[in-house]
């Protein structure tokens, strides 16, 4: 069965730093597009930053770049999303997500549950 969990949300001051984590378990992680997605209470789910399958290229969210950094770990198959200096705007749910990108995982899509993650003083 497939699983991506996250962790490592929680309650932060502006200008603090967290560093999100998902496990993957149940598919063939290296074969597969890793992001991170947030949606704040009132808004889309929007995209924040994607790594490739073998972490050769990243992609991050203009709201976002500078301060977030998106990282993989394929022998722990495991996607981090370091984030720093946060503001009052990057509170959301954050969400995992695997895409495949092989000829075989092609149309494969996975999400995880989501972790909450609140900045404020």
């Amino acid at each position: 069965q497939v699983q991506l969990v996250e962790s490592g949300g929680g309650l932060v001051q502006p200008g603090g730093s967290l560093r999100l984590s998902c496990a993957a378990s149940g598919f063939t992680f290296s074969s597969f597009a890793m992001s991170w997605y947030r949606q704040a209470p009132g808004k889309e789910r929007e995209l924040v930053a994607a790594i490739t399958s073998i972490g050769g290229s990243t992609n991050y969210a203009d709201s976002v770049k500078g301060r977030f950094t998106i990282s993989r770990d394929n022998a722990k198959n495991t996607v981090y999303l370091q984030m720093n200096s946060l503001k009052s705007e990057d509170t959301a749910v954050y969400y995992c997500n695997a895409r495949g990108s092989t000829l075989l995982t092609k149309g494969h899509d996975y999400w995880g549950q989501g972790t909450q993650v609140t900045v404020s003083s």
